[in-house]
């Protein structure tokens, strides 16, 4: 679902109140516990599940009174369990600038609406909020039922909250270990196609080893953007496949194999923003054409072998000792 109702700020009010709703936290370049919390949780994990609604005979008039009652500036309209619409607070101002704040609902509210799905890693739900600056999301379950809202506010709390967990864990890890290394290991993960509710698990086991090792936070950043970008792939443009991490002294490695569709043009698809990203891909937010532009960037050796109809393999290797520049 789209939003036409996405227009640029009116006002120097309007504007900073947009800049507010962003999250000040890249999906790429933040600390890599914040990297790991924001794609090992889901957005079912953040979203606050107590839902206020409209239906499609309600009037505008009465909308407004629900805002207006629950301090909210976006209203989902339900036909069921399923979303209809979304009534905002810019639906309501028109409509009492243009006199029709007593029309049903259903004459009036948004239809294409952007939402989010409960399963999706919380990284999604920062790119989107960045993206659009609205205020909140609807977030529906696989039967496209409504079943919970977002806003920056549940996304900035919750992460708080995971932070001060995962920081007295390792505070815990440390104190249990000893100071005592870690053998060095080899890692594979299973990455079906299309499945995001475990989109992102590789990357994240594969941060977790390495800061058990104690490597350090700028090798272990470049390693999670091209694991993470290579997982990615694999569950958006392939047909499902797997993600191997040999994980040595001098070097880790990341071999990301699938068995389909394979790329046509391989030089063509290293080129930032070329993407064959179908429509349901990029409904989601992905098909930017970054992901093996962006892993080959933070590599210091980076291959692919594609074959149509055979699949594609790409392997990337960062150097413990690495220098390379990564901005």
């Amino acid at each position: 679902m789209t939003d036409p109702a996405n227009v640029p700020p009116k006002t120097d009010e309007d504007a900073k109140a947009k800049r507010l709703e962003d999250i000040p936290i890249s999906t790429v370049d933040s600390p890599s516990v914040v990297l790991e919390l924001i794609y090992q949780l889901k957005i079912k994990d953040v979203m606050a599940t107590a839902v206020i609604t409209g239906e499609k005979t309600h009037t505008l008039r009465h909308i407004q009174a629900i805002m207006r009652e629950n301090h909210i500036t976006g209203v989902p309209i339900l036909e069921g369990r399923q979303l209809a619409g979304l009534v905002s607070i810019d639906d309501i101002v028109t409509a009492l600038d243009k006199g029709y704040i007593d029309l049903p609902v259903a004459d009036r509210m948004t239809r294409n609406v952007i939402v989010l799905q409960d399963d999706m890693p919380l990284s999604f739900a920062i790119s989107y909020l960045n993206k659009y600056h609205y205020g909140r999301f609807p977030v529906l379950n696989k039967n496209q039922e409504l079943v919970g809202i977002l806003t920056s506010t549940d996304v900035i709390k919750t992460l708080l909250v995971e932070m001060n967990r995962e920081v007295l864990r390792l505070e815990k890890m440390q104190k249990e270990s000893g100071g005592a290394s870690l053998p060095y290991s080899e890692m594979e993960f299973n990455v079906p196609r299309y499945d995001f509710e475990l989109a992102g698990r590789a990357s994240t086991e594969i941060k977790k080893a390495l800061k058990q090792r104690n490597f350090d936070p700028k090798i272990i950043r470049r390693i999670a953007i091209a694991s993470y970008e290579l997982e990615i792939n694999l569950v958006v443009h392939s047909q499902g496949g797997g993600i191997r991490c040999s994980i040595q002294p001098d070097k880790v490695t990341i071999l990301a194999a699938d068995t389909g569709p394979g790329i046509a043009d391989v030089n063509q698809a290293l080129q930032e923003g070329w993407s064959t990203a179908n429509e349901y891909v990029r409904s989601l937010g992905f098909g930017a054409g970054m992901g093996l532009a962006n892993t080959k960037r933070v590599s210091d050796e980076f291959s692919i072998n594609s074959a149509l109809g055979s699949g594609t393999t790409v392997r990337s290797v960062v150097y413990v000792t690495s220098s390379k520049d990564e901005t």
